[in-house]
């Protein structure tokens, strides 16, 4: 920042920001760190405010980078000691790197090429027209002469493709039923209903289907469309849900910490100290295997192998310099660890998908 912002000409008794008392002498202000300066802003200090700034995040960024890639464990070690100054915010960190990993995943993987996903009816049309063209012939002989097949099979469609109307319940006998029967049986008239209507306004549906316009209704309408939607293009819902998935495993993290706590609740560490380790080495694996899928992405099926091998072994270096204990010790809380994760990961990702459709 420009020097002359600091002459004592524009030095002031009370810190703009906190309102501390201040004598002339003090370039900033021992209570929140601002600059002890009156002078207006210029063009020229809002830039060197703004690269000063990068360039002290950057030089905490390459520390944090290379002491987390290299050795395992030390900077969790660093941080919980005292020593975080010269090292990047663990959280901040892992947002960063977690955004920039899906981001690199967009660009070289798509889900584009999922296929729609078959209708129970299709599906039953299907197996049961295959059936017929394998054991009927196409012209049937009958006393009122041949009988054409393909009427057959087009009758047969048309019983399989049931109506709405066919399923329809009543608002007053769904009040009988249970919270959740009613809920889907609700569902699967809605879906039939769009089907067949392709009506998207939840008012208008309640309407014509005689049900209560409540906010409930509209909800479970709009996601009876939703879901008709997601079937036919899988790839819009995996790409909204993947771009959410930096935030989802950021909330998992946490849950994941209190079983590490669990597995070490002799050692000398509390919640958090667990929990930074473990921001670490999620950090560490997505900046591993985003370097894998850009290695891949260029010069073949490699690279991402590699880092299979790769951070297992880091992981549980990790553990052994972090929490100091013997080789088979950690040998069998890493094995502990990985069956609760990918446990935890099963679960979190069924609620998470459930949660991320509900506000599709």
């Amino acid at each position: 920042m420009a020097s002359n912002r600091f002459d004592l000409k524009y030095r002031g008794t009370k810190c703009l920001n906190c309102e501390f008392p201040l004598d002339k002498s003090d370039r900033y202000c021992p209570n929140c760190g601002q600059s002890n300066s009156t002078k207006k802003l210029k063009f020229d200090d809002f830039f060197s405010e703004f690269f000063s700034g990068l360039l002290a995040y950057d030089s905490r960024f390459q520390r944090t980078l290379r002491v987390l890639l290299f050795s395992p464990g030390k900077i969790s070690k660093d941080y919980i000691r005292g020593k975080r100054m010269c090292y990047a915010n663990p959280f901040r960190f892992y947002l960063s790197s977690s955004i920039i990993f899906f981001l690199i995943w967009g660009f070289t993987n798509s889900f584009d090429n999922i296929q729609p996903i078959p209708d129970a009816d299709e599906v039953a049309r299907e197996i049961e027209k295959d059936s017929i063209d394998a054991n009927i012939p196409k012209l049937v002989a009958t006393p009122m002469g041949n009988l054409n097949l393909d009427s057959i099979t087009q009758k047969q469609k048309q019983r399989n493709l049931k109506s709405y109307k066919e399923i329809y319940v009543p608002s007053g006998e769904l009040d009988t039923l249970s919270y959740l029967k009613a809920g889907n049986k609700k569902f699967n008239i809605f879906s039939r209903f769009y089907k067949e209507k392709s009506i998207r306004s939840a008012e208008t549906a309640m309407d014509s289907l005689s049900y209560p316009q409540t906010n409930y209704n509209h909800w479970l309408y709009k996601k009876a469309v939703d879901w008709n939607t997601v079937k036919n293009n899988p790839g819009l819902f995996f790409n909204y849900f993947v771009n959410k998935l930096p935030f989802i495993i950021f909330f998992y993290l946490p849950v994941f910490a209190l079983f590490i706590w669990l597995l070490y609740v002799r050692r000398p560490f509390n919640y958090m100290e667990h929990l930074i380790f473990a921001f670490h080495v999620q950090t560490t694996f997505f900046i591993v295997y985003a370097l894998a899928l850009l290695l891949d992405y260029v010069s073949g099926n490699w690279a991402f192998t590699v880092a299979n091998l790769i951070f297992p072994f880091y992981l549980y270096k990790a553990m052994r310099n972090f929490y100091e204990q013997r080789r088979v010790k950690t040998i069998v809380k890493f094995a502990l660890l990985n069956f609760i994760f990918f446990i935890l990961a099963g679960v979190a990702t069924i609620i998470s998908i459930l949660a991320s459709f509900a506000i599709y």
